[in-house]
């Protein structure tokens, strides 16, 4: 079983993109729609303070009067944050999501934000790693003992 640290290693992008706390809501939506990405994390300065998903967005508009235009990130993000760190694997953290029902995870090493990952993330490790059991155990049926 890898751990996070090595998944967050063969991500083919491993940039995180971040707002801040003031940032207008609408102007979040618009960065992780350019970036086709469903959260951000909420900065300040070095320190994840919040996150915001698309999740947290729709069900903002969904239960307020008031205009997106009003609102600011800090009124509807998540906080505080479950974090990981490097070492954990990546079953501990497939737990931590579904108990929590999160998507995402910051990953902290040593105080500092060192990637973020998704429930992809892990679904898609999960599938190569099947993948490959599989491929060994249809040599191993096929006395292809290499």
């Amino acid at each position: 079983m890898k751990t996070i640290m090595q998944i967050l290693k063969d991500k083919a992008d491993q940039t995180v993109f971040t707002t801040t706390a003031e940032t207008p809501v609408r102007d979040a939506a618009a960065l992780m729609a350019q970036k086709n990405i469903g959260a951000l994390l909420v900065m300040d300065g070095s320190q994840v303070v919040g996150i915001v998903s698309e999740r947290d967005i729709a069900r903002e508009l969904a239960t307020t009067e008031r205009p997106v235009k009003q609102l600011a990130v800090r009124e509807i993000m998540s906080a505080p944050v479950k974090v990981v760190h490097p070492q954990h694997t990546s079953a501990q953290c497939m737990a931590l999501m579904t108990e929590g029902r999160m998507r995402h995870l910051p990953v902290i090493d040593d105080g500092k934000l060192v990637g973020l990952l998704s429930i992809g993330d892990l679904v898609k490790d999960i599938i190569s790693e099947q993948e490959f059991i599989i491929d060994q155990l249809e040599h191993y049926i096929a006395g292809d003992r290499a």
